[in-house]
């Protein structure tokens, strides 16, 4: 039986003064989504379109709990997720490929 993979993911602007929070079961689908503007709202306005946190999930659920845990988390506490797990805010799109691959 195939194991079904959820994420979620942070992105940012260019400058890192904004970040959106989302759920997707394809990391990189949707990270290249943004990045060419098709997702309209808040990540569209404010031009999030750089990776810089995800999560992996395989229950959709823990998945959806946990998005919406961070998205009513604080600007401090977000950074201080962030930083833990990318402590020099690099844009992870790049890595999109090699990071679903462990999960295949």
């Amino acid at each position: 039986m195939k194991r079904h993979n959820y994420f979620v993911y942070i992105v940012t602007n260019f400058t890192k003064t904004v970040l959106y929070t989302g759920i997707t079961n394809s990391l990189s689908r949707r990270i290249m989504q943004h990045y060419h503007g098709l997702v309209d709202g808040f990540s569209k306005r404010y031009k999030c379109k750089y990776m810089v946190y995800y999560e992996h999930y395989f229950d959709v659920n823990l998945a959806i709990a946990r998005e919406k845990q961070i998205k009513k988390w604080s600007r401090k506490k977000k950074n201080e997720l962030i930083i833990k797990f990318n402590p020099e805010w690099k844009f992870l799109n790049d890595s999109l490929a090699s990071i679903e691959k462990v999960y295949e």
